[in-house]
């Protein structure tokens, strides 16, 4: 059995369940029954279709047209302490951060899902949805209050409850990473991006902005006309730096696992 060593326990004396840190990063760790693995999930991450696979690899569901019973079920596969220990293989998905929250914007935001609101809550109101443009998103998302208030934009160190997985993987190169993980988790991939429909697939992209100042409803209307911007048209070098100062646990953690070749901007 390996060693596993948490990644947040040590960091305050406090009795482990009022632990904060590893509270959250164990609640994002679930389990694969049959292989005695751990994933962790991040959003935005391909967590949806991983979950699928999850919800079905560990006899719930029997179809992915039940992948709404994963949105009900966040919890229900989640390690304990010794599930965590003894884990024998563990494995998580990163994204390049500005990839990753520029998704968040054009599905989350745009299409004025609960998590829209949420953020409307969480600034108390005071900027209304049809007024968030990309750029007074990461403005808000980036102020230190607002930083953690939703699990879509949160920094994805937070997410991990291991000091080191068996696996890193990342999205930007997934479609190689699924053999290794069916073989190892002993896990079907499905893909559920058809299902959810978060996914920028099914749209052109284009490139004729710069959108970091288009409103929703502009962009909404490029989605009916079956586009999106592309995700690297949302940004302008003030955003590039501000999420570069924001996530850089996150930029260095992706560099450092898979050096700069695929992030949006190295």
């Amino acid at each position: 059995m390996k060693n596993r060593q948490l990644n947040y326990a040590a960091a305050s004396y406090a009795y482990l369940p009022k632990n904060g840190p590893h509270q959250f990063a164990q609640a994002h760790a679930l389990r694969i029954y049959r292989s005695n693995s751990v994933y962790s999930f991040i959003p935005k991450n391909a967590c949806s279709t991983l979950r699928v696979s999850l919800a079905m690899a560990n006899g719930c569901i029997s179809s992915p047209s039940d992948f709404n019973w994963i949105h009900c079920n966040n919890d229900t596969f989640r390690a304990d302490l010794a599930s965590l220990i003894q884990a024998e293989y563990t494995f998580v998905i990163l994204r390049c951060p500005f990839a990753r929250l520029a998704s968040a914007y054009l599905d989350k935001i745009v299409d004025t899902t609960g998590v829209a609101w949420e953020l409307y809550d969480a600034v108390q109101r005071t900027i209304e949805n049809e007024e968030m443009s990309f750029r007074l998103f990461i403005n808000t998302i980036t102020k230190p209050h607002i930083l953690r208030s939703n699990i879509h934009w949160q920094p994805q160190v937070d997410f991990l409850v291991y000091k080191d997985y068996d696996d890193y993987f990342n999205l930007e190169t997934f479609a190689s990473a699924q053999s290794v993980i069916e073989t190892k988790a002993q896990i079907k991939i499905v893909d559920a991006r058809h299902l959810t429909r978060h996914g920028l697939d099914r749209f052109e992209q284009v490139n004729n902005g710069p959108y970091a100042d288009y409103l929703p409803d502009a962009i909404r209307t490029l989605k009916k006309a079956g586009q999106a911007p592309n995700p690297a048209a949302l940004y302008d070098d003030e955003l590039i730096a501000k999420v570069s100062k924001t996530f850089k646990k996150d930029i260095a953690l992706y560099k450092s696992l898979f050096g700069d070749k695929n992030l949006m901007f190295p």
